[in-house]
């Protein structure tokens, strides 16, 4: 990849608010690679990856319109995990490509690239710094049952299958706390914003 701007990695578990940390780095001109969608991507219809999983899991895996089941492939592999195994094995490769051919496009002066699964995707090799939204677990179980309406024992499943948060706090250089009011996410980010220009700086000048 020709490396042209400085990369945060901006990651959290299900729940910990990161895509409203990244909606405020967005307003101040900064652009983001979303990981999450780069999964969606390589699974549209007619790519090779879809065919794949249907051929593992079955058509009803697939929605009338063509698309991936994607809350029921989730189901499937958090209860299999030969099955999860499988399906990184098959899609990792293919997310890390759609994900570094886009922050080679970004223009400002640092890009963030989001994704839940940074540090278990080694996806935080392509990042000059990451920052970690944090919040305690059962404050994480409690948003993400509000916001999704899932299962509070699917999230849960959901959040062992992924790094531990101490394991996380070790790897961040940086950590935003979400347990704080969200009426500061906007200033915290702001303070954010300015140390991540400067760091984007001086790597242009190293």
């Amino acid at each position: 990849m020709k490396k042209k701007s400085y990369i945060v990695g901006l990651t959290g578990g299900i729940g910990c608010g990161k895509s409203t940390v990244a909606a405020a780095f967005k307003s101040l001109g900064i652009q983001s690679v979303d990981a999450d969608y780069a999964s969606r991507a390589v699974v549209q219809p007619g790519m090779p990856a879809l065919k794949d999983i249907s051929s593992r899991f079955g058509r009803d895996i697939i929605l009338a319109d063509g698309q991936l089941d994607r809350a029921k492939l989730r189901e499937v592999i958090f209860q299999n995990v030969s099955d999860k195994t499988w399906l990184e094995t098959l899609l990792h490769p293919l997310i890390l490509n759609w994900i570094v051919e886009q922050l080679g496009m970004a223009t400002s002066p640092y890009v963030l690239l989001e994704s839940p699964l940074l540090f278990e995707a080694d996806q935080d090799q392509l990042v000059d710094t990451v920052l970690l939204v944090d919040l305690p677990v059962p404050l994480q179980l409690q948003r993400a049952a509000l916001r999704d309406d899932n299962d509070p024992a699917q999230i849960q499943r959901i959040i062992d299958s992924q790094m531990s948060r101490e394991e996380k706090l070790t790897r961040a250089e940086w950590v935003f706390d979400n347990a704080l009011s969200q009426k500061t996410i906007t200033e915290r980010v702001d303070v954010l914003h300015t140390t991540f220009l400067a760091l984007a700086n001086t790597s242009k000048e190293n």
